[in-house]
């Protein structure tokens, strides 16, 4: 979603989650191209959960824009521990998945990323 970049969106965002009994499982933040708005991808299970979400996000006076980016479109990015330090991994995110099962790090993150296309 873009929202603007100001003070409380981002409680103002979760707050809607919380009301829903909706866990977020990432959460990613930052700046993006549009001056004075910041971009916020959120990851949830299940597509009932992400509608609701959805409708309720787009209510919010801070929210520009939401959109449902499908799985199959989403990259992932994890850092993995290793005994030889930690590791980054980028890619999709059916593919980050797969090495961190492969690998079974001890410890890691994982996150998504979804930009719309074009």
């Amino acid at each position: 979603m873009i929202v603007d970049d100001a003070f409380g969106v981002m409680q103002r965002v979760m707050g809607e989650f919380t009301r829903n009994k909706i866990n977020v499982e990432t959460i990613v933040v930052g700046k993006c191209e549009l001056p004075g708005k910041a971009r916020i991808v959120l990851s949830v299970i299940g597509k009932d959960s992400a509608d609701t979400a959805m409708a309720r996000l787009e209510r919010l006076q801070d929210v520009c824009c939401v959109q449902l980016v499908p799985m199959e479109e989403q990259s992932a990015y994890a850092l993995i521990s290793t005994s030889d330090g930690n590791v980054g991994l980028i890619g999709g995110s059916a593919q980050v998945e797969e090495i961190i099962e492969r690998t079974r790090p001890e410890r890691y993150v994982k996150a998504l990323n979804a930009l719309e296309r074009g």
